[in-house]
């Protein structure tokens, strides 16, 4: 009789170990110390190999500055200036090499290691008074990226194209939409502006979204999907237990024909 107890144990026994504590599911327990750390080092972050660098040289004459441009010319210019604006063509835009360096027109090789955008502008501002009076320059990346997290089909940092502005509703469209087990009413978005930090939940069925300033995503924004509450409770049992049932279903039979 013993043997039978325990045959009929068994199974119970595997299914209970193969089980999983809900918790377990949300892979970082701390999501938003996470998100906002990440955040707060993707704002400090420097410039990268093979970063995108449009930068745009600015001043009162624009023939002092065209040089220094690429021959691009661009409605901002034309504030500097009283020459009727032309159509503008493609922004002048450098990539950054393996050894931090990019060749920019007149001044050479420029070497961006270790500087963040701010300092790297500062940089060349200073290296163009020596050739323009109180230069401009603009300079943002074409590799405009965010992070998406959690309950999308493809998680991790995501490129915007042309680095234009665009929406979370686009961003998440990028990520390959949310898992049929993503919150669509508690989406984390963490932004760091000027160094400091924000959070905001966004509902995605609320049609006030659309009035929200996190509508639009900014450079290095961090976005997190949650899991609900059906793989929160699917998690509990583990990805197995289908498998388990069967084996205990089978065992069961057996014994009901070896106990008659």
């Amino acid at each position: 009789m013993n043997k039978y107890l325990f045959a009929v144990c068994l199974p119970v026994f595997v299914i209970i170990v193969s089980c999983k504590p809900k918790q377990d599911i949300d892979y970082m327990q701390n999501i938003e110390e996470v998100a906002i750390k990440t955040s707060q080092r993707q704002y400090n972050s420097t410039i990268q190999p093979s970063d995108q660098l449009v930068i745009t040289v600015l001043a009162k004459d624009n023939e002092v500055a065209k040089p220094f441009n690429q021959n691009y010319y661009s409605s901002d210019m034309s504030q500097f200036s009283s020459v009727p604006s032309r159509s503008a063509t493609v922004e002048p835009t450098y990539i950054v090499d393996s050894n931090g360096n990019i060749d920019f027109p007149i001044l050479g090789t420029l070497n961006t290691t270790g500087k963040t955008l701010d300092q790297f502008k500062d940089e060349l501002k200073e290296k163009l008074r020596r050739y323009i009076k109180d230069p401009g320059v603009n300079i943002k990346m074409a590799n405009f990226k965010v992070t998406v997290l959690g309950e999308v089909n493809r998680s991790g940092v995501i490129p915007i194209p042309d680095g234009q502005p665009t929406t979370i509703l686009n961003v998440i469209g990028l990520a390959g939409d949310l898992t049929i087990y993503g919150q669509r009413k508690n989406i984390l978005l963490v932004r760091n502006v000027d160094g400091e930090t924000t959070k905001h939940y966004i509902d995605l069925t609320d049609a006030e979204l659309f009035n929200s300033p996190y509508y639009y995503v900014k450079q290095n924004d961090v976005i997190y999907v949650s899991p609900n509450n059906v793989r929160k409770s699917a998690s509990s049992y583990g990805p197995q237990i289908g498998i388990w049932i069967s084996v205990a279903s089978v065992i069961l039979g057996v014994l009901a024909i070896l106990v008659r």
